[in-house]
């Protein structure tokens, strides 16, 4: 195989291209700069782009590796033949190859390799084959001549079946059979489910007696099937027309008229029921969990992108509380830039419901630490705490503003190893409390500190691969912190750790050096990091800023070996580098004359000059300032606030395979169900909105029994 060529035509992109981004790739370097700092040799490629090749890649490789080692192994054993050859080495996917290797494949003795050893084989070739000897006369005749007791088949009957067994297996191991059926049990197979015991109640009473074609179950369901059979609420089995299974294995097979016709019939019969029909609805299965899990895991990166590139709120001094009951509401004050001012507990809640003294204790604490913001987790005693809060406010604080945020993942790293080392002589509850104010001052800098899969923006995220899980979700972190970029002088070793080409052990050595050497004057000095080597400086030295250093191009995203081109557009655009410091050149453009001349004249590839050109224009940009701002509130709504047709703003808090799920400003987030996206037919939600989104709702149904909200994004 080409690999080069199948990647392009897969992938659709010029072979040239991709040519280059696989040795890009092979020579160490990381999706982030090649995807940065290497878009001529790549044609532009994107992160997103770089990854689906690179996993490609590692699948068609792993494919052919597969393949080389097949063949020495039926090689082994002699029975290779060049059209055998020829077929594997055809394949393009791994599955037909592990089709091609079943019958050489060793197994336990079977009874189809017992009858073989008895010698069973011609006589089993005469049935395939729907022919006797001359002058044979029925089938039990004919296998009388192959008794063989020494072997168990002594009598004529034992003979026949032990045949009939040599070509049910053949039938069985057949790769063309496999492939059709197989795609048979695809395209006609139910996927039913049913209670173990119908009188409990759980969640999976939707499916106590269920049925849905397996071509047409959606994937949430398929993992809402499995975690019931998997906690033993559900018994899940796959329906197969059994009769049209047989009828199609049997009319691929030469049917002819003769006293084997039936034996023949039997055996494909036994062939499908016993040795393919078990194995093909497990693979079908095994399938669907891998589509439905493949699906969760990008609908789950996807959330995280958008939660991880939300916009950070910069000049907000903050009250952050963690709400509770009986051990009260921990509270944690941050000036602008995170820094710990003030700690504490308050009681705006029951058992001691000290609501006045909850309200003096923040009218000192605004007063006092210049507070412009209060934050609130979303989780127990939220809504108690918030109604305290709101009512503040209004009575003492009416240029005040508050917000809730999603307090998923704050538990996990308030008790980690890496929040005792970094303030070790605070309790768990006031750094959880501190991570809540943070998470609303910058976002990424803060959920980097916790395992993604604990930040609860997915589905089923428990029941998923978790190795693939982490990988994906690492990747989404990976791309996100370094189209942001990092000022190497403030990130903390979590941060630095997700920056191209640095390892943790190197994101520690940086923040050792910074705290022996003080603050990184310029990039130069990350030369001086110990095992921070040449391959690592080219890697990450475009994605760490150097804001106030000696030179200003160390605070953009240009990187060190463009210096030279960036140096000679501004001489050209008359200005000098300290322009930069000062809010950068905004016209450069118009300054220095046609970009593709421009390009020829220095040297540099088209699409890095634009680049350049970007960075000299708004230095050190973040991205994230285009995204939507958080949702701020003065006063407090509960759910027996809405009314159907209330007209509402929300944030998008969470993406799944039905819908939307939208904080509105009650304790309770809505569901916008994935028909009430928009108008037009929606395929999946993560197509019309991302976390993190600021939308407008309606409110279409209120359930208080049960604490559900229904809303729409359609008028």
């Amino acid at each position: 195989m080409d690999i080069i060529a199948t990647l392009a035509e897969e992938l659709g992109l010029r072979p040239a291209a991709v040519e280059a981004a696989v040795k890009l790739i092979d020579e160490g370097n990381t999706i982030p700069f090649i995807a940065r700092y290497r878009k001529e040799a790549t044609g532009g490629m994107d992160d997103v782009a770089l990854r689906a090749l690179d996993e490609r890649l590692a699948y068609l490789r792993n494919l052919e590796q597969r393949k080389n080692d097949v063949i020495l192994l039926i090689d082994a054993q002699g029975k290779l033949t060049p059209e055998l050859e020829e077929e594997i080495r055809s394949a393009t996917q791994l599955q037909r190859v592990e089709d091609l290797y079943r019958p050489y494949r060793k197994k336990r003795l079977t009874r189809a390799q017992k009858a073989r050893e008895a010698g069973l084989e011609p006589l089993a070739n005469m049935i395939i084959m729907q022919v006797t000897p001359k002058g044979s006369g029925a089938p039990l005749d004919v296998a009388a001549e192959y008794v063989n007791a020494e072997a168990g088949f002594d009598t004529p009957e034992k003979a026949l079946a032990g045949a009939q067994d040599i070509v049910a297996e053949t039938v069985a191991e057949d790769a063309e059979n496999v492939a059709d059926l197989r795609a048979f049990t695809e395209s006609t197979a139910d996927i039913v489910s049913e209670a173990v015991d119908a009188g409990e109640k759980t969640p999976y009473e939707p499916y106590y007696a269920f049925s849905e074609p397996a071509h047409k179950i959606p994937n949430h369901r398929v993992l809402a099937v499995d975690r019931g059979e998997r906690e033993g609420k559900l018994r899940v089995r796959v329906r197969v027309d059994v009769e049209a299974a047989v009828a199609r294995l049997g009319s691929r097979w030469p049917r002819r008229q003769g006293p084997f016709a039936p034996i023949l019939d039997a055996a494909v019969a036994d062939g499908y029921k016993r040795l393919m029909a078990p194995s093909l609805e497990r693979e079908l299965r095994a399938r669907l969990t891998l589509r439905a899990q493949t699906d969760a895991i990008k609908v789950f990166a996807k959330n995280l992108e958008g939660l991880l590139s939300a916009r950070p709120v910069r000049g907000a001094r903050i009250i952050a509380l963690d709400p509770g009951y009986r051990t009260g509401c921990k509270v944690a004050v941050l000036d602008e830039y995170g820094t710990l001012l003030d700690h504490g507990v308050v009681y705006p809640t029951k058992p001691r419901h000290d609501v006045a003294g909850t309200k003096r204790e923040l009218a000192r604490l605004v007063s006092r630490h210049r507070i412009n913001t209060i934050v609130i987790g979303n989780g127990t005693a939220s809504r108690e705490t918030e109604e305290v809060v709101s009512e503040f406010i209004a009575e003492s604080a009416p240029d005040l503003r508050y917000t809730i945020v999603n307090e998923a993942g704050a538990s996990v790293y308030s008790a980690s190893e890496l929040a005792s080392r970094e303030y070790p002589d605070l309790d768990v509850t006031t750094r959880g409390a501190m991570s809540l104010g943070r998470r609303l001052q910058d976002p990424l800098a803060e959920l980097v500190k916790i395992p993604p899969q604990s930040i609860g923006v997915g589905q089923y995220q428990h029941d998923l691969d978790q190795a693939e899980l982490a990988r994906a979700l690492g990747n989404v972190v990976e791309d996100v912190v370094n189209r942001v970029g990092v000022n190497v002088n403030t990130a903390s070793a979590s941060l630095l750790g997700y920056v191209s080409g640095i390892t943790p052990t190197v994101a520690r050595n940086i923040v050792a050096w910074r705290e022996e050497h003080g603050a990184f004057a310029d990039r130069r000095q990350l030369r001086d990091v110990p095992k921070l080597g040449p391959k690592a400086f080219e890697q990450c030295a475009g994605f760490l800023r150097v804001p106030g250093g000696a030179n200003p191009l160390d605070a953009t995203a240009v990187h060190p070996e463009s210096y030279a081109v960036a140096r000679e557009l501004l001489r050209r655009a008359g200005v000098g580098e300290k322009d930069l410091a000062r809010g950068g050149v905004p016209d450069i453009r118009q300054r220095v004359g046609n970009p593709a001349t421009l390009a020829g004249e220095l040297g540099c590839g088209l699409m890095t000059l634009l680049d350049i050109m970007s960075e000299l224009e708004k230095p050190g940009r973040d991205p994230r300032d285009d995204a939507p701002a958080p949702v701020f509130s003065r006063s407090a709504l509960s759910i027996d606030d809405l009314q159907p047709g209330m007209e509402l703003a929300g944030t998008v808090r969470n993406v799944v395979d039905f819908g939307a799920f939208v904080d509105v400003g009650v304790h309770q987030d809505g569901l916008v169900h994935i028909s009430k996206l928009a108008r037009r037919f929606v395929k999946h939600p993560s197509d019309v909105v991302s976390v993190g989104d600021t939308v407008k709702v309606w409110v279409e149904k209120v359930d208080r029994d049960h604490g559900r909200i229904s809303l729409t994004m359609v008028r």
